[in-house]
C-alpha cells in the first residue's frame, strides 16, 4: 500500500505512521511517501505521530475480493478519500500561552489593591486633617495626650495590673 505523504517543516524522518495501534510502524521517506507491505484484507486504522502536529486517524479497508483495492476514510467525519493524503488538522499546543503584561492586572491584584489603599490613606488623610476645625483639632490632641501611649504590658491579657 503506497500513499502520498505531506509536507512538514523540519525532519520528515521523525514522522511515524502507525497501523492498528502499533502492529506495524513505518516512517516517512524523504519524498513524503510511506508504505505498508503484506497487509491482510480487512479494516485497519492508520495513525500519524508527528511532534507538534495533530492528525486525524484514517480507517482503511483492504478488499479481500479485489486484491490491491483499498478504500480510506477519515475517522473524524467519515468522509471517503479518493487519494490517501494525510494533512495535519492543527498544530499541537504543548504550552499555555502567557498573557501579555497589563497594568490592570497589577492594579487588580491583592498587592495592587493594598498599595492603592495605602496611597489613599497617605495622601487623603492629611487633607482631611487640614480641613478640620482648629478647635476640634486641639480637643483631639488634648484627648490623645491625656490617654497616653499604652505599654505593651497593658495590652497583654492580665498585664498592667498592680
Amino acid at each position: 500500500m503506497g500513499t502520498k505523504g505531506f509536507a512538514l517543516p523540519g525532519k520528515t524522518s521523525n514522522v511515524k505512521v502507525i497501523l492498528n495501534g502499533g502492529q506495524i510502524v513505518t516512517y516517512l521517506r524523504p519524498d513524503g511517501y510511506f508504505s505498508f507491505q503484506n497487509i491482510p484484507a480487512g479494516t485497519h486504522l492508520i495513525e500519524v505521530a508527528a511532534i507538534g502536529y495533530f492528525f486525524s486517524p484514517v480507517r482503511v479497508d483492504v478488499s479481500a475480493r479485489n486484491p490491491g483495492k483499498v478504500q480510506a476514510a477519515l475517522t473524524e467525519n467519515r468522509r471517503g478519500l479518493s487519494e490517501l493524503v494525510l494533512e495535519p488538522l492543527r498544530d499541537e499546543q504543548y504550552y499555555e500561552i502567557r498573557e501579555p503584561f497589563s497594568i490592570m492586572s497589577v492594579v487588580k491584584s491583592p498587592m495592587g489593591l493594598m498599595m492603592g489603599f495605602m496611597l489613599v490613606v497617605v495622601f487623603l488623610m492629611p487633607k482631611l486633617v487640614e480641613n478640620m476645625d482648629p478647635e476640634e483639632m486641639r480637643r483631639a490632641q488634648e484627648e490623645m495626650r491625656n490617654q497616653g501611649v499604652p505599654s505593651l504590658a497593658s495590652l497583654l491579657p492580665g498585664g498592667g495590673r498592680n
